[in-house]
């Protein structure tokens, strides 16, 4: 009687399951190959550069980013993480990290845009992220490793599933907070949609933007340590052998490295959403001094224009002051 009133949802989802992996499975191999080589190619960079190099590069970003507490923070860190033996690992759980964040945007922000720009798309999306941010995390791993196996592919596939929902939410938020008023302004001057969405909206929705990016950071890498359930390598293969062999001192390690990574790209994308908050970066520094040389050559031109015109042009270097 129990088999009666029993719904075969999950009998369903196999058999839509086994449908999708029979017909496409010549874009399954194609996905394969190219995140494997991406990742791959992207780990072996990072392994074969020397690490004083990696170190250094790292915090010259950091510091161009945001400023040179951040570089030498970045310093220090990494220096720990390669005195407790962890550094391929890292580099290998940051190129994983990366790769599946690259993907994770070039979903999200298309689809945010479409969905902040019609009703109809959003009012399907919301319940798809719904669904996909309310899922458990273990349960993108069952489908990633049956379409790919073991290793990096099914880690970056779960990733970005995982993490992709929060960069869909915040780029139609940003697009929709977009002031009416400056929007209907463009339009009055006959901007087309393509330009106001590039030259208005996304410009004033970008801190809201990056908001997203930084949470779909967070939660790849998040997943991209239970990615080390189905084989990949990196920081959750040694967190996985440290729950199996109850070894603390090792999960103690390898946690304080996912740690530092977190910290390095969170940083990293609060600076690029939020520029005028750190003067003190290399970029920030770069940009007054492009802007005080425009300025001193626009009143070199101001000084040596003819006398007859001084009337003028002292109003205008009354304004430029």
């Amino acid at each position: 009687m129990d088999e009666f009133y029993r719904i075969p949802i999950g009998t369903w989802g196999r058999d839509i399951f086994d449908w999708f992996k029979e017909t496409f499975q010549w874009l399954i191999d194609i996905f394969t190959v190219v995140v494997k080589s991406a990742v791959e190619g992207l780990v072996d960079l990072l392994l074969v550069t020397p690490t004083p190099i990696v170190i250094l590069l790292l915090a010259l970003i950091g510091w161009y980013l945001r400023s040179w507490q951040l570089a030498v923070g970045t310093v220090i860190s990494l220096l720990v993480v390669d005195s407790m033996g962890f550094w391929e690992s890292t580099m290998q759980t940051l190129g994983l990290v990366i790769i599946a964040t690259l993907i994770a945007i070039a979903i999200a922000v298309p689809l945010g845009i479409l969905a902040a720009k019609n009703d109809t798309v959003s009012a399907v999306v919301k319940p798809v992220l719904d669904f996909m941010q309310t899922m458990p995390a273990f349960v993108y791993l069952i489908p990633a490793v049956l379409l790919f196996s073991i290793g990096f592919v099914p880690g970056i596939f779960a990733t970005v599933i995982f993490s992709l929902p929060p960069g869909v939410r915040f780029t139609e938020l940003g697009i929709r907070g977009v002031d009416s008023e400056t929007v209907e302004a463009g339009h009055a001057f006959g901007v087309t949609p393509g330009k106001i969405l590039r030259g208005i909206q996304l410009p004033l929705a970008t801190p809201t933007i990056m908001a997203g990016i930084n949470q779909v950071i967070m939660l790849a890498l998040s997943m991209a340590v239970l990615a080390g359930f189905v084989g990949a390598d990196g920081l959750g293969k040694d967190v996985v052998a440290a729950v199996a062999t109850q070894r603390l001192e090792l999960g103690i390690e390898a946690g304080l490295c996912v740690v530092i990574i977190a910290v390095f790209l969170d940083r990293l994308t609060a600076a690029l959403g939020n520029r005028a908050d750190y003067p003190t970066s290399i970029r920030a520094t770069l940009s007054r001094r492009k802007s005080n040389k425009a300025i001193a050559a626009a009143r070199s031109r101001i000084i040596t224009v003819p006398t007859h015109q001084s009337a003028p042009l002292n109003i205008l270097e009354k304004v430029a002051k």
